[in-house]
């Protein structure tokens, strides 16, 4: 009921409504819904209340909740699961998908992962009540293939919903980590599943991690340097929940166009990408070659060129790419 109650209070947000409005429109009594405002305020969430006015949310919440998100989706129907604490919300939608018990647009939602993941098993501090942590998955009929550049479409939707949110947007280290003012803001990791005797494409996961609310000292020692977040660029807290729903009505739009081969995002991404123009460092194992970043290939590969003068089309599956001055 709490849910209820502050997903109708943020569809009215900064308008008063009246316990029996509130118990009308939610089919409960007016008991219920005092119950459900005494329990909201107790944990901090600002709620006015004036006689013969009635109930006012002062600002939004700062919660991951279905009510403090769904009120700004453009689809308030869409399949949204929210977690106090999980290991890892890529780890969580794919163990849902193994049994069949998900369907496809499902996003996952955690205030906190105690085993976040990024890219070639590194790992993603997620602590609790700071960030954005959601996967999405999807089950495309497509050659697997033709998921290897989803990433990409998914880092432009993200820079995106972003700025829809906040008036910021981030810039993209090619391949999949989101930059704002030189430091990391968050990252994308995508994960399929193809059944092994077909080729046949099960599903695609996809991870989203944002810094959003963190102050420096939530970043541990060794990730501070190179880390950063929205409230620190901004200078003020932002409500994650309105921002989870910005991402995931970007994410839904991409979706839709990645299927449908419409968008540019080639050049949206490229637009975005703050490694071309740039000198980098290729890494191979244990072998480095730096070069130097020039172009984003129709396959989002990222074409360079070495100091011979040759050029090469590199793929996130064959290296990592460092700037040479600094985190970008």
């Amino acid at each position: 009921m709490r849910e209820a109650v502050l997903e109708l209070l943020l569809r009215h947000l900064g308008e008063f409504l009246s316990g029996e409005a509130m118990s009308e429109a939610l089919g409960v009594s007016r008991a219920a819904i005092w119950k459900a405002i005494d329990a909201l305020r107790a944990e901090g969430i600002r709620i006015e209340a004036i006689p013969r006015r009635g109930y006012r949310l002062t600002a939004p919440p700062d919660r991951l909740t279905i009510g403090a998100i769904a009120p700004y989706l453009n689809d308030p129907a869409r399949p949204l699961i929210c977690l106090d604490t999980v290991d890892s919300t890529n780890s969580y939608i794919k163990s849902l998908a193994l049994v069949g018990g998900i369907t496809a647009g499902t996003a996952v939602v955690s205030d906190e992962q105690t085993g976040g993941r990024g890219r070639l098993g590194r790992s993603f501090q997620s602590p609790k009540g700071k960030g954005i942590y959601v996967s999405v998955l999807w089950k495309p009929v497509l050659p697997p293939r033709r998921a290897l550049d989803l990433t990409s479409f998914v880092a432009v939707a993200v820079c995106e919903g972003i700025e829809a949110a906040t008036g910021v947007k981030p810039g993209i280290k090619w391949t999949n980590d989101l930059v704002l003012d030189g430091k990391k803001l968050g990252g994308i990791l995508t994960e399929m599943s193809v059944e092994g005797e077909t080729g046949v494409l099960q599903y695609v996961v996809t991870g989203i991690g944002v810094n959003v609310n963190h102050a420096p000292e939530d970043f541990s020692d060794e990730i501070q340097p190179i880390a950063v977040s929205l409230a620190q660029v901004l200078g003020h807290p932002v409500a994650r929940g309105q921002l989870c729903a910005c991402l995931l009505n970007a994410l839904d739009v991409m979706y839709d166009d990645w299927l449908a081969g419409r968008g540019d995002y080639r050049t949206r991404y490229r637009d975005n990408c703050l490694t071309l123009g740039s000198p980098v460092r290729i890494l191979r194992g244990d072998r480095a070659e730096d070069a130097f970043a020039e172009d984003i290939d129709e396959h989002f590969g990222l074409i360079v060129r070495h100091p011979d003068g040759r050029r090469e089309t590199v793929t996130s599956g064959e290296v990592s790419v460092r700037g040479l001055f600094g985190y970008t």
